[in-house]
């Protein structure tokens, strides 16, 4: 029985594969989005400058997010191959190593909530309300950010072995409970104290760590070919097995990390125009990430199975599950532009928007949506490179994408025609990239796929 579970990957067919294995990621993933558009929104409500605040540590959440992420991109890759190759000692050394580094990279997280949360928003704004908030909110989630880390390490384990429906189980669980504490903790309903945006930190990381509690749990009861209990195991670090994870995660996570960049440059050009227009484009990724998600759970379902059947030497399911996911990413995303463009100024009016900031967002939001069908395949490109464990491609595309191109493109629009084509360059950007991804496919595809 334990055969059949770990081979499925390797025999089921890849359409039915694919479905099964990205379904949960994409539900779960559109849950945790629409919860942090809730949360926002219940912010929002309580006091703008409490949005502010939030707005103000979404690029340290962003790091969180991408060293606790990438690192699960190379722990899923290495765990998937390893146990298309059959190794399966080695595969439980890897699963036990991924739970040392999220244990690591929590403690490193919650030393910047005690040390450097004041520091950075005393870099950040000049307003003490705002301030106050964010230090707040900030040293909540950072200090509690073992429950984010451990996670999505074993999220990653389970999804490496083809499990996928508990994460969407963990993650699912773990979004309500925030959406609903929220409000609760915010306004002090219920009996409960008003604590404001520290109630809102607080929703966040009770909900992460009972997604945490449940991954574990469904780890130990379900996952037969990996086994993390921690009674049995002395998580001693192997640095070969480290290296492994971080040639492709290092990539992912300077690739994931680049957004708060991004941001950042992106914001000191709207600054010098209007605060409203950096709210806009906060309320855009807030919004596009609702958009993006089932994106990024379609490639999560998609990366094991290609790194899986790269491990079996299998060339004709890896190119129908790469042909699959590119298909399904194009057609997710020309849903999300007609939405965007059909109901932008309804999408504003979810954050209470003033007549300024309606003004400038409705076309702001249709030409960012612009981007999103050549994002489809740029996403998916990077982890077809990630997958095959050449993580360095995945980095050079991001770079182009978030970087090298964004950036000076918005700030000559600036300058020559003005704020209303800033948002030109997001589209021009991923237009940059698909020519680089196809480029890089090519080469890809010539190296580690033909001669299979």
């Amino acid at each position: 029985m334990a055969v059949e579970k770990e081979n499925r990957m390797g025999v089921m067919p890849v359409g039915k594969l694919l479905f099964t294995m990205s379904t949960p990621m994409v539900i779960s993933f559109l849950v945790q989005s629409l919860y942090n558009i809730v949360d926002s929104i219940f912010v929002a409500r309580y006091s703008p400058d409490a949005l502010a605040a939030v707005s103000l540590a979404y690029p340290i959440q962003i790091l969180m997010i991408a060293v606790s992420v990438g690192t699960g991109v190379g722990v899923n890759a290495l765990l998937s191959r390893l146990l298309g190759e059959g190794k399966k000692e080695r595969a439980k050394k890897t699963a036990d190593n991924a739970i040392l580094l999220a244990i690591i990279s929590s403690v490193a997280f919650a030393i910047f909530g005690v040390l450097a949360t004041k520091i950075f928003f005393d870099s950040q704004t000049n307003s003490e309300i705002v301030r106050n908030y964010g230090y707040s909110y900030l040293s909540i989630v950072s200090i509690f950010s073992f429950g984010l880390m451990l996670e999505i390490a074993f999220e990653r384990i389970l999804q490496s072995t083809g499990k996928t429906i508990y994460n969407m189980i963990t993650q699912g669980i773990g979004a309500i409970i925030n959406i609903i504490l929220d409000p609760i903790l915010i306004f002090g309903l219920l009996g409960a104290p008003k604590l404001g945006i520290a109630g809102a930190a607080i929703a966040t990381v009770i909900g992460q760590i009972i997604a945490m509690i449940l991954s574990y749990i469904f780890n130990v009861k379900y996952n037969e070919e990996v086994d993390i209990s921690l009674g049995k195991h002395i998580f001693k670090p192997d640095f070969i097995i480290i290296k492994d994870i971080y040639r492709v995660g290092v990539p992912s996570i300077a690739m994931q990390a680049m957004s708060t960049i991004m941001m950042l440059g992106l914001n000191k050009i709207l600054v010098a125009y209007s605060d409203m227009a950096v709210n806009v484009l906060g309320i855009y990724y807030k919004l596009q990430s609702f958009v993006f998600m089932p994106i990024f759970g379609l490639n999560n379902g998609m990366t094991p199975i290609v790194a899986y059947n790269y491990g079996a030497r299998n060339k004709d399911r890896i190119m129908k599950a790469l042909k699959y996911s590119f298909l399904t990413s194009i057609i997710i995303m020309v849903i999300g532009t007609a939405i965007f463009w059909i109901f932008p100024k309804e999408l504003m009016l979810l954050f209470s928007p003033n007549e300024e900031m309606l003004k400038l967002g409705i076309p702001a939001l249709r030409i960012c949506s612009l981007c999103f069908i050549l994002a489809a395949f740029d996403v998916i490109a990077i982890a077809t490179f990630q997958s095959l464990g050449n993580g360095l491609y995945a980095l050079y595309a991001s770079f182009l994408r978030q970087l090298v191109l964004i950036l000076p493109f918005a700030y000559a629009l600036s300058k020559v025609y003005g704020l209303e084509t800033v948002w030109y360059a997001i589209p021009l950007a991923e237009l940059g990239c698909s020519f680089f991804d196809i480029y890089l496919m090519k080469k890809i595809y010539d190296k580690k796929i033909a001669n299979l």
